[in-house]
């Protein structure tokens, strides 16, 4: 096996993750067994709901995927890189990495997405893939992606469900939910049971933020979060 296709998850504390998730009070498991995955209503208030959804109003790009697959309709939302030095992105920051009890020098800066009417991110995975294209430009210091958690931070007219393709499950957007899902399987391979879609808003827009943990430090950490 490549070194690249066996995630350390022990350094970085992401193998206690899910024991650590599963004693937060009013969090929910998902029982399948190929995919560790929780979910846990209002973990963020509506007022920094609010507050993050202006600073990615602020602040929003088209959004990109790292290995382009020749769909250009195949994400087509926008995100925005909050400032890891903004007073909120920062509380927040440090409820995430709290949560799961990964130090935040693994953490990459928490991201902000946006999806308007008819937009949508089709059926993908987080984590790199080992013999992908851009894995060197990804992942060749901080490695691969472990733990994948995502607020949803309002709710849509319509449309905007998150799908996991392998359990069937549909994740409606609820002002605050968090989404918390394992990239990595037991034995320390990527987890294609992760395959989830960011399907289509039909009225209104969505909202997120996304916080991706490494099994590295991330290059930027030291100095930047003390």
């Amino acid at each position: 096996m490549a070194d690249n296709e066996q995630v350390d998850m022990t350094t970085s504390g992401a193998d206690c993750a899910a024991d650590r998730l599963a004693v937060v009070p009013g969090i929910r498991r998902s029982p399948s067994p190929t995919l560790q995955q929780f979910m846990l209503p209002r973990f963020l208030d509506p007022e920094a709901c609010i507050g993050l959804m202006a600073l990615i109003d602020g602040n929003a790009r088209p959004s990109t995927i790292a290995d382009p697959n020749g769909d250009d309709a195949f994400r087509t939302s926008s995100t925005c890189d909050l400032d890891h030095r903004n007073p909120l992105v920062v509380t927040v920051n440090n409820r995430l990495h709290e949560l799961v009890g990964i130090p935040l020098e693994y953490g990459e800066p928490l991201q902000g997405q946006r999806y308007d009417v008819g937009e949508e991110f089709k059926a993908h995975t987080d984590y790199f893939d080992p013999d992908g294209a851009d894995w060197e430009t990804y992942c060749a210091i901080p490695g691969q992606r472990s733990w994948t958690l995502m607020v949803y931070l309002n709710e849509p007219a319509a449309g905007g469900a998150t799908r996991f393709l392998s359990t069937g499950k549909m994740h409606q957007p609820e002002t605050g939910k968090l989404l918390a899902w394992n990239n990595i399987r037991p034995d320390g391979t990527p987890n294609p049971e992760t395959l989830h879609h960011g399907m289509k808003v039909r009225k209104g827009r969505k909202y997120i933020i996304t916080k991706w943990f490494r099994e590295r430090p991330w290059p930027w950490a030291h100095g930047e979060l003390g």
